[in-house]
């Protein structure tokens, strides 16, 4: 859902701005993923969301799916749909 501006990546969602190289620097890190309690996280975790955005706080999420990007966690949440979301909105259920 990113787009490019000239040298930089933007997320539509949250105007979150980053340099296309970050992404770069960012790719080795991917198994490191953490939740905003310093969790580990990995592919088929559940997840709860601990902020209100599109969907309420406390929201269980099952079967994640990491990513490389800012929004480094995509899922399909129930009644909801498919969604990507940043790993320190969340924590390990």
């Amino acid at each position: 859902m990113t787009y490019e501006d000239r040298e930089l990546l933007i997320c539509p969602e949250c105007a979150h701005e980053w340099t296309i190289d970050a992404t770069d620097e960012n790719s080795d890190d991917e198994k490191s993923i953490k939740d905003s309690n310093g969790n580990v996280l990995s592919s088929g975790d559940t997840i709860i969301l601990i902020k209100d955005q599109d969907l309420k706080k406390g929201t269980k999420v099952k079967n994640i799916r990491l990513v490389d990007g800012d929004h480094n966690i995509d899922c399909k949440i129930d009644g909801f749909g498919a969604m990507s979301l940043k790993s320190e909105f969340v924590k390990k259920a």
